[in-house]
Parts: C-alpha cells; sequence; structure tokens
C-alpha cells in the first residue's frame, strides 16, 4: 500500500495512546480499488437468511461484494449462491428481487437454468458442434457459501479460512444475538435499502459508535422516549451506566451496554418475561442474562452490523469512495406473538430506517463528514483516539472502531492471519505471549 499510495494511512502509537487515519482513505478511488481487492474479495461477507428461502425454487437476489448474486434453495432443500449472469453473455439472468421459480430463464436469449444453476435448455441447440461444452456452461456458483445458524455467508476467495475461523471470538456475541428470543429466528418480510454520499468505512465508525448516540439523536433519547412516556433515566440520568467496548479479533468489535427500558419492555412485559424465562430453561440462567440482559451492537469484519435493541442486521457495499448502497433487515423470533412482533417493528421503525429517527440523523452526519473531507489538505487526520488510556475502553470510546482499522490496515499492506487488535503497546503485547 506504501508503494501505490505513497504514504501510511494510519498512525498506531500505542505508547502515547494517540491514533489516527489519514483522510485520503475515505477520499482516494486507488484506495476503493484495493480494499475491493484485499478486503472484500478476501472476507466472508453476510449475503442473507435461510428463512428467506425456505422451501425448494425460493430465491432472493442482491449484490455481495459488488457481485449480483441469486441464493436460492434447490430441490434437494439446499441453500445456493449463484452469481446472477449469464454465462453465454453476461445478462443478469434473474430480475426478480424475490420469488419462487421451477428455473431460471435468461429474458436476452432465453438459455435456461435448473435451480441447482446447471445449464437445462438452450435454444437452437442442434447449431452447436460437439466441443460445446454444456456442464460448464450453467451459472457459476460463489466459490465458497457456509451456514452459520441460518445465516448465509459467502467468500469470493477459495482459498480462505472457514467461517468458523473467520468469525472467532465474535462467535460468542453472535450467538447471543441469535438466541435473544428463545427461538429460531427469522427475517421478516421487506427491507430497508438506501444509500448515503459517504465513505462505507463512515458507516461502519457509526455503527460500532456509542460516543455520538445523545448528540445526534437527542430527538429521539429525549424528545421521543419522554413524549411517549418511556423511562428515560437509565438513558440521560445521573443513574446511567455505560458498557464496553471489545475488540475481538479478526477486526471484529462489539459495545456492550447494560440493557435500557425501551417502550417496548413495558408494553409487551409478560410476553417478554415468558421469553425470559425459556431462555433461561434452554440456556441456563447466567447464558440467559447474557443474552438478554444486554444491549449490543456487533461488528463483523468487514461490512456486518448486528444491532440488538432493534433486532436489526444491516450491510453495506461502496460504489464510489464517497457513496455507498446499505440494506437492513428485522431478525425476529419465529414464534411472537403478532401484537409482540407488531411492537417490534414499531420500535425498529421508530429509530431505523429513512423514515425513522436515527437513521436520517446518521446519513446527515456521514455525508457532513464527507463533505467536510474536502480540508483534507489542510486538515489531513481524523482522530480516533478515545479510551486508550482506559485499561478498559468503556461503549462511549473507540477501541472497537480501531479494531477495525487494524486489521483493515494489515490486509492493506497483504498481511494475513491473526491481527492484534487491541491497545496495547509493544512490549506488553510481546509479554504477554
Amino acid at each position: 500500500m506504501d508503494q501505490l499510495l505513497g504514504e501510511d494511512l494510519i498512525i498506531d502509537d500505542r505508547i502515547n495512546g494517540i491514533f489516527r487515519v489519514n483522510r485520503r482513505a475515505f477520499t482516494d478511488p486507488a484506495v476503493l480499488e484495493m480494499e475491493r481487492r484485499e478486503v472484500f474479495d478476501r472476507s466472508w461477507l453476510y449475503a442473507g437468511h435461510v428463512s428467506e428461502i425456505a422451501a425448494p425454487g425460493d430465491f432472493v437476489t442482491r449484490r455481495v461484494g459488488g457481485r449480483p448474486v441469486i441464493l436460492v434453495r434447490d430441490r434437494s432443500g439446499t441453500p445456493r449462491a449463484l452469481l446472477n449472469s449469464c454465462p453465454h453473455r453476461g445478462n443478469i439472468v434473474c430480475r426478480e428481487h424475490a420469488g419462487s421459480a421451477q428455473n431460471f430463464v435468461c429474458f436476452y436469449h432465453a438459455w435456461n437454468f435448473d435451480l441447482d444453476g446447471s445449464l437445462a435448455g438452450v435454444p437452437g441447440d442442434e447449431s452447436y458442434s460437439p466441443a460445446f461444452d454444456r456442464g460448464a456452461m450453467g451459472l457459476r456458483p460463489v466459490p465458497r457459501l457456509e451456514n452459520y445458524k441460518g445465516m448465509l455467508f459467502v467468500c469470493f476467495d477459495a482459498e480462505a479460512e472457514d467461517l468458523i475461523s473467520y468469525l472467532g471470538n465474535a462467535r460468542e456475541y453472535l450467538d447471543y444475538m441469535l438466541d435473544f428470543g428463545g427461538e429460531d429466528v427469522e427475517i421478516v418480510r421487506g427491507s430497508q435499502a438506501y444509500s448515503m454520499k459517504a465513505n462505507w468505512k463512515l458507516l461502519i465508525e457509526n455503527s460500532i459508535d456509542g460516543y455520538h448516540a445523545m448528540a445526534t439523536h437527542h430527538r429521539y433519547f429525549v424528545q421521543y422516549l419522554t413524549d411517549i412516556g418511556a423511562d428515560t433515566s437509565a438513558w440521560l440520568g445521573p443513574r446511567r451506566q455505560w458498557g464496553i467496548g471489545l475488540a475481538l479479533g479478526g477486526g471484529h468489535s462489539v459495545i456492550e451496554n447494560p440493557l435500557r427500558p425501551t417502550p417496548i419492555m413495558t408494553q409487551a412485559k409478560d410476553e417478554l418475561d415468558r421469553i425470559r424465562a425459556r431462555l433461561v430453561d434452554r440456556f441456563g440462567p447466567e447464558r440467559a442474562h447474557r443474552i438478554a440482559g444486554f444491549n449490543r451492537n456487533l461488528f463483523i469484519f468487514p461490512n456486518l452490523i448486528l444491532i440488538s435493541n432493534w433486532h436489526t442486521i444491516r450491510t453495506w457495499y461502496p460504489l464510489a469512495p464517497d457513496y455507498i448502497e446499505i440494506d437492513a433487515w428485522a431478525a425476529l423470533p419465529r414464534n411472537d406473538s403478532p401484537e409482540l412482533r407488531q411492537k417490534r417493528f414499531d420500535n425498529f421503525i421508530s429509530f431505523l430506517g429513512p423514515a425513522g429517527f436515527g437513521t436520517p440523523d446518521d446519513v446527515s452526519g456521514l455525508e457532513g463528514c464527507q463533505r467536510g473531507f474536502a480540508t483534507q489538505r489542510e486538515l489531513p487526520w481524523s482522530d480516533i483516539s478515545r479510551g486508550m488510556a482506559r485499561e478498559q475502553p468503556t461503549s462511549q470510546d473507540e477501541l472497537q472502531t480501531r479494531a477495525f482499522w487494524r486489521h483493515w490496515n494489515a490486509l492493506m499492506h497483504g498481511e494475513r492471519g491473526p491481527t492484534d487488535c487491541s491497545d496495547r503497546p509493544p512490549q506488553q503485547r510481546a509479554a504477554a505471549e
């Protein structure tokens, strides 16, 4: 990266507690091109959930890692991820966002593909010579597809480590997120799709940043919650307690706060108490408390966030240094009552999405940062040093953001394998080893 870009983009002074990022990382097209190759093409990326393709023939289409992909359950019930590009002339084969199909037919020349991607029929088949290999002309599967508790991840590097190894210490927190209802979760119908005129890494910083919440989202936490009669003392009063920020290795991280009252906790108390009892029966009291007693934002490198307070799965991808497209879904317990499901919906859309209180605030803030980067010649560095002086940074500090940047920096320099994402100085790391 140094040779390509002319300078290092990270200052990581763990001895003196200073961490800075050069703003060229957010604006330079050469950085984005390298990110696509070294980060996105080598990482495990969230593609979808098995509940979205519940029966054979069910499919969804979306962009993953910059590629158009079909997620489909084949005739045997096996989930598959196929590149949505016809091997004949390259056209998009499946043009619908979701549905159920017996096969996929390219509208351009009517090549026909089975649900497993194999070529089923070609108009004018007799026109091809014996050398035409029909077996090699099916829809190409992604190089790697793995299922973790219903979450489907793909990787475009056939030689990458397995998904379990990739998730590492983040698995514990991912399990907390998926087990919260005491039952299997599902992606409910509908999604939020929007765009932002900002660099993709700004949304990572924002998604795991507890520091901005009260300043940026004042309308929600101070006005809206108060107006609907919610007890906001745990958020705003002198009794408020901040949780912790953790670097989980591999660029993954989490911020974790003690559970704070939300409107839904009062509105659906009896059913939520029954769900908590099921958690205790299934996992025991200690693990049930770990699952249900905290609010968490969990980041899975490089572009997946799970937000427990609104039961949200969000992913995004850059189309330009200053433009990203974002998709978000609600992941809810399969067996909620209709009343609780509706309350969860109301909670979800009150804060997140283009019409919520929170998302427009974040979009405005991040687009403002991107516009401010026009001053990068005079102000070349962003500071991400908060909490480096602490033995255990809080959820209001920035360890979790530094964890992302440290792993990003390692990948951009061609390094593979584990990355020390902690704040420990080199001599402390050596002594620990």
